[in-house]
């Protein structure tokens, strides 16, 4: 799990309540007061504290037979192969661009199935990425847009990420079991106010500069990487 806000809250517990053998957990922010109308694995009581290891404590409370490992990190391209590397599967609960497509391009290098979210105003969107069969994330978005912000930058309400979060997890229990329908090659968008779901087809890009005919090969190319943190 990359992140452990609004929709890492909702997609560790219902992994933890799967019963998924390893969790692990990466974020390198403290849990703050304004979170807590969305980020149900925080409480007042964990105020200040790491969110890893606020989330560790929840998840583990609810089910203990659960191995979470809090990473107190933040993610860039010099660390980020080193951090998924041991995992099956990768879920991208962040909360901005530039971080939704460095873990696309580990992923895609790695070759691990990911399965990434997002969430903004009162609309949220999701699908499942499997390298080598399927589009990737920059075959949706080739960039990240200009002056792309985060959901900290806009009013939220706090049971779209649950939403999102919770179809998160369903996406990664049926790549665990190996059932059902996954979203590859789908974007599933929730619309609140509306109350409906709709999808659009990802068509897979042969000029990707990711997973296409003529990949880049460095993860931190100047032209896939365009936040100043990542460089």
């Amino acid at each position: 799990m990359v992140g452990a806000g609004g929709l890492g809250s909702a997609v560790g517990y219902y992994l933890a309540a799967a019963g998924v053998g390893t969790l692990g957990i990466i974020d390198d922010d403290k849990v703050d007061l304004s979170n807590l109308q969305r980020q149900i694995a925080h409480s007042t009581k964990t105020l200040g504290m790491p969110k890893v290891e606020s989330a560790r404590n929840a998840f583990e409370s609810l089910n203990p037979d659960v191995n979470v490992i809090p990473i107190r990190e933040r993610i860039s391209q010099h660390n980020i192969l080193d951090l998924i590397r041991n995992y099956d599967i990768v879920v991208d609960c962040s909360d901005n661009f530039p971080t939704r497509f460095l873990v696309n391009d580990a992923c895609v290098m790695l070759k691990k199935r990911l399965v990434t979210g997002a969430v903004s105003g009162f609309e949220g969107q999701l699908t499942s990425i499997i390298p080598c069969d399927g589009p990737c994330y920059r075959c949706l978005f080739e960039g990240p847009p200009p002056d792309s912000g985060s959901a900290r930058d806009a009013g939220l309400p706090g049971f779209l990420p649950g939403v999102v979060g919770t179809l998160q997890a369903a996406e990664v229990v049926k790549l665990i079991v190996g059932v059902g329908q996954t979203l590859k090659g789908e974007l599933l968008i929730y619309d609140a106010l509306k109350q409906n779901f709709r999808k659009v087809r990802v068509p897979r890009n042969p000029e990707c500069p990711v997973c296409g005919e003529n990949p880049v090969s460095e993860l931190a190319d100047a032209r896939l990487i365009q936040d100043k943190s990542f460089k």
